[in-house]
């Protein structure tokens, strides 16, 4: 059953993506280009923004008319996903200014599509819409959207701020480093890996210490702390990398905690062992005191 799952949910979610990636051939439908410099400020423009509206609308149609209930959730989550990616990239490659909000939406578009997938293929029987990570909290929205209003306030105020090229390029790299880092605890974890905090061992549940574990006894949060700190500074945002550093720092202890209870429950002396050679992997986190 789980291999049905991966197979038929994993494909939709690769088709679709691409389907919304498919933005990036709009200025190819609606006239020929001379050259790839016009095709980028053709779509960045009043007519370009238009004709992708038009685009994600139609095949939005399409979806409708393919896929229903809960595989129509799949498919326009990732749809919506890849053409926010296309997006990300037509203002990565123009003449503009955003080139760095462009990084942003490439990075948080990929990250969220990832987490689906990759859930997919290493543990499809957890699979379900939460996998995407979109309604993750109602801190994470709001996060989200407080970094946006930043951005632009900031944009608007102090043009200057947002274009230090190194800074940004300091984030990027801390995206992609974050980004790899959790992908290769998902992977390393395989069926032991899940999106919620597990408070009943399966049959298959195994303490995991080899690969990146062995550097961190975390290494998906350690991941995934640096990549949202990336993303800020990344956009140049001083006040949410303050922000951000906090409230992920104050999160991850709690979810730490939270999970190193129940790993201990699960593998007593094993983990205890673990948790004494192999540190967190984030700054001033120990996790669960033995003592307490």
């Amino acid at each position: 059953m789980a291999g049905k799952k991966l197979e038929l949910e994993g494909k939709i979610c690769i088709i679709c993506f691409f389907c919304g990636l498919g933005v990036l051939f709009v200025p190819l439908i609606a006239s020929v280009a001379s050259n790839i410099d016009w095709v980028f400020d053709y779509l960045t423009g009043f007519n370009g923004k238009i004709a992708s509206l038009v685009y994600i609308t139609v095949i939005n149609g399409f979806l409708l008319l393919i896929y229903k209930g809960p595989l129509y959730k799949v498919a326009v989550r990732a749809c919506f996903l890849g053409f926010t990616f296309g997006c990300g990239v037509i203002i990565s490659c123009s003449d503009t200014t955003w080139t760095h909000f462009g990084w942003y939406m490439c990075s948080l578009a990929f990250f969220h599509y990832s987490e689906y997938l990759v859930t997919a293929i290493i543990n499809p029987r957890s699979l379900s819409l939460d996998s995407f990570l979109l309604n993750h909290s109602v801190e994470y929205t709001v996060a989200a959207v407080s970094s946006w209003v930043e951005f632009i306030v900031e944009k608007l105020l102090f043009p200057d701020v947002k274009q230090l090229g190194w800074l940004s390029v300091l984030g990027l790299f801390m995206v992609v480093l974050g980004e790899c880092l959790r992908k290769m605890a998902m992977f390393t974890a395989g069926s032991n890996f899940n999106h919620i905090v597990q408070n009943e061992k399966s049959q298959s549940h195994i303490l995991v210490t080899s690969g990146v574990y062995a550097f961190f006894r975390h290494p998906s949060y350690v991941g995934w702390f640096y990549w949202s700190i990336g993303t800020q500074v990344m956009l140049c945002n001083p006040v949410c990398i303050i922000g951000y550093t906090l409230a992920s720092w104050r999160f991850f202890r709690e979810r730490i905690e939270e999970e190193e209870i129940s790993l201990i429950h699960f593998f007593g002396e094993d983990y205890i062992q673990y948790k004494r050679k192999v540190a967190s992997g984030l700054p001033f986190i120990g996790g669960i005191r033995m003592g307490s």
